[in-house]
């Protein structure tokens, strides 16, 4: 993707955080105060995909899951299983027992025999 199309996508990721309608003339107005030339038909493109498009659910389902969870609920199940963890939880847990790595004399056959 080149410089010139970012540029667009950018402003017109800018527009939408502020809730600003995007337009053409609003991306070329960003694109002129942050001193970026681009050619004449990229703000008008993106302007009317991005004007089409939920950007907020494409940001949101960007990982690709089939599932929409909101924000909030997945924040606040995260923080509830991280911050309290049990006891119980922590004594029963399985203890890993390192696993010792095998040599050749182990399995019956060297590199020089």
């Amino acid at each position: 993707m080149e410089q010139q199309e970012l540029a667009c996508i950018y402003s017109g990721l800018l527009l939408q955080d502020d809730k600003i309608e995007i337009t053409d003339a609003k991306i070329k107005t960003i694109l002129e105060a942050a001193g970026v030339t681009v050619a004449s038909h990229w703000p008008g493109l993106y302007a009317r995909l991005l004007a089409k498009t939920n950007i907020e659910d494409l940001l949101l389902n960007a990982g690709g899951s089939s599932v929409a969870a909101t924000p909030a609920a997945t924040t606040t199940a995260a923080t509830t299983t991280a911050a309290k963890p049990t006891e119980a939880a922590a004594k029963t847990a399985p203890k890993k027992e390192e696993k010792k790595e095998e040599s050749d004399e182990d399995m019956g056959m060297s590199l020089f025999d």
